[in-house]
């Protein structure tokens, strides 16, 4: 039997009916069997101060030991103006600090999209595709994942309602369990 695989779950916004936490909801449900998905909430994580590098605050230090404990990673985001939100980028920027403490460093990444826009947020996801050729994260490219006007494609409480977005999340996580299991392979072999 097959090692289990975690996966972190981080979502882009702060907002508590965010489009994006809905989703990441239903990929815990869509996860593979033998892996399974925890998110972990941006919220109270400060903004960015290089003078903090070598002591950073307690809730970034747990953000950066999540990160390391988990397998692979999952971004739910939404575009704020084109782009990633704050928040988001803010996180990633204390996690990949001090330079040479990387805390993403080779850790297999899947991203989805929810958005007002008929995009999706697929913008988003291409500007942290090229974050993560710095940060050296190993992207699941396919299949996109970006559901276009999210007020049709999830209930009331914000639960998905969309099966086509179901089933390409489902596939989504199948393609970043196989990476996060062939990451480990070369680790358990040098063991």
């Amino acid at each position: 039997m097959a090692e289990p695989i975690t996966i972190l779950g981080i979502c882009g916004s702060l907002r508590k009916a965010s489009y994006n936490r809905g989703a990441l909801r239903a990929a815990q449900k869509l996860c593979p069997e033998g892996a399974k998905l925890e998110i972990f909430e941006l919220d109270g994580i400060p903004v960015f101060n290089q003078d903090e590098d070598s002591n950073p605050p307690a809730r970034v230090a747990e953000f950066k030991q999540r990160i390391r404990a988990a397998d692979a990673i999952l971004i739910a985001t939404p575009e704020y103006n084109y782009s990633v939100p704050g928040p988001l980028k803010n996180a990633i920027d204390w996690a990949s600090r001090p330079y040479g403490d990387n805390a993403w460093d080779g850790k297999p990444v899947a991203l989805m999209s929810a958005a007002l826009s008929m995009g999706g947020g697929v913008r988003a996801q291409y500007h942290l595709r090229q974050s993560f050729v710095f940060l050296n994260m190993e992207a699941v490219m396919q299949p996109e994942v970006a559901i276009g006007n999210a007020p049709k494609s999830f209930d009331e409480q914000g639960n998905l309602t969309d099966e086509t977005s179901k089933k390409l999340i489902g596939q989504l996580l199948q393609k970043l369990v196989q990476k996060a299991r062939s990451a480990k392979a070369p680790m358990r072999a040098a063991a």
